[in-house]
């Protein structure tokens, strides 16, 4: 099956290269048709990118798609990693396995993610159904997820006892569901959001709601203040 997608650049080789980083392939292996050559402007003012379409035979299923990429990426990166790969309805998990697996995951988990963003880019990028590809090492993700909901429920426990809010530390957007999550049933407990990314925290706040005793079990909702 012949499938293509149009990228752009600042020159017709960059746009043509751009493709093929996100595709995994080679020159040898596309297609290629100029859509708009790019125009440097006067005194390099309202230059105008170069737009070419890529064309590639795709018979080879999404799981061989996802192991190229990524073999490609740690190539790249130098990192010694080999994605262990499970298809489901849907969905793709990759387990990576490598000698060093902080490196994989980065700084709470930010390479970890970056990873995942990319693969899921690359994957579905000009597909006609999206795939889900979730990817993790050394079983981190359940680790963090678990860290956190004892974060959430230690915090709120103090949140209480003194009466007084408490902010955590920046996290991203995944992190702070897992937080919402954990204490969207505590008690005289709620939880919002503040700040702009990547610095957006949580604050964990006292909230007794009128005509309630310290024992009530209504649940209050989380807000995701911009």
């Amino acid at each position: 099956m012949l499938k293509s997608i149009e990228v752009s650049g600042k020159s017709e080789d960059e746009a043509i290269q751009s493709a093929l980083d996100q595709l995994g392939l080679q020159r040898d292996e596309v297609s290629v048709e100029i859509i708009e050559r790019a125009k440097a402007g006067f005194l390099g003012l309202k230059s105008t990118p170069a737009v070419v379409k890529v064309t590639y035979e795709s018979d080879v299923s999404v799981s061989e798609r996802v192991e190229k990429f990524l073999t490609g990426l740690f190539l790249r990166m130098g990192v010694s990693a080999v994605p262990e790969i499970t298809e489901s309805e849907g969905a793709i998990s990759v387990n990576l396995t490598g000698e060093d697996p902080g490196v994989l995951i980065g700084r709470r988990g930010e390479t970890l993610d970056s990873i995942q963003h990319l693969t899921n880019y690359v994957v579905n990028n000009g597909a006609s159904g999206r795939v889900r590809v979730n990817i993790d090492t050394e079983n981190y993700r359940e680790r963090r997820n678990e860290a956190l909901e004892h974060l959430a429920e230690k915090v709120a426990a103090k949140v209480v006892k003194y009466r007084r809010n408490m902010t955590l530390e920046p996290m991203n957007s995944y992190e702070r569901h897992i937080i919402h999550t954990a204490l969207q049933e505590t008690a005289n407990v709620t939880t919002y959001s503040v700040g702009t990314e990547p610095n957006r925290r949580i604050v964990v706040a006292y909230e007794r709601k009128a005509g309630t005793s310290n024992s009530s079990t209504s649940a209050p909702t989380y807000r995701e203040w911009r």
